[in-house]
């Protein structure tokens, strides 16, 4: 995903290609979604978000600059996006209970489910609303996205040491908000 790859592609869309903007559409819209349904809990919210973030990037597409990073330049629209919605009371919060490795009934029992149930929607909650901005940006792209180090410090333009700082940073809040939970669990084994 390096912004060299991207570059032609972004220098055709400045001038108007509407090939090379669905060639970024394609590429970028998926990790974009994500992102943004985990900051809004809502799948309507997050595609509207993500469509009108592309539309601006159409409607100034003359001021794109292909030596920067396009996936850094989306999240700063997607976050601004969220933080709009958030400020006119559009964002609803409701999580969404689709967890493709979720336990088939009857493998754990329901007290464990349960208990597995709730911590996991701890996690977000906490990753949702204790993480600072950038600390939650790149806690997703590493542990949701599965993007190393090298990978986010390029898309965000930022060293690898300040990813590293950020990712520990997210763990340290996570383990304290969520200890509640692990202490649960050592008292239940």
């Amino acid at each position: 995903m390096g912004k060299e790859n991207d570059a032609p592609l972004i220098e055709r869309v400045r001038h108007s290609d509407r090939e090379a903007f669905r060639l970024l559409f394609e590429k970028f819209q998926p990790i974009l979604f994500r992102n943004v349904l985990y900051n809004v809990q809502d799948a309507d919210t997050a595609h509207d978000i993500v469509q009108e973030t592309f539309v601006r990037v159409w409607d100034h597409r003359a001021s794109l600059k292909p030596d920067l990073p396009f996936l850094g330049y989306l999240f700063r629209i997607g976050r601004n996006l969220i933080l709009d919605a958030g400020k006119h009371g559009e964002v609803r919060r409701k999580f969404e209970a689709d967890n493709p490795q979720a336990l088939q009934p009857g493998e754990e029992n329901p007290e464990e489910s349960l208990h597995a149930k709730m911590l996991e929607e701890r996690l977000a909650e906490v990753v949702r609303t204790e993480l600072p901005a950038k600390c939650r940006e790149i806690f997703l792209l590493s542990r949701v996205e599965g993007m190393s180090n090298k990978e986010i410090s390029g898309i965000l333009e930022i060293s690898v040491k300040t990813v590293e700082n950020q990712i520990t940073r997210g763990l340290k809040i996570l383990r304290k908000h969520l200890r509640a939970f692990t202490d649960y669990e050592d008292k239940s084994r």
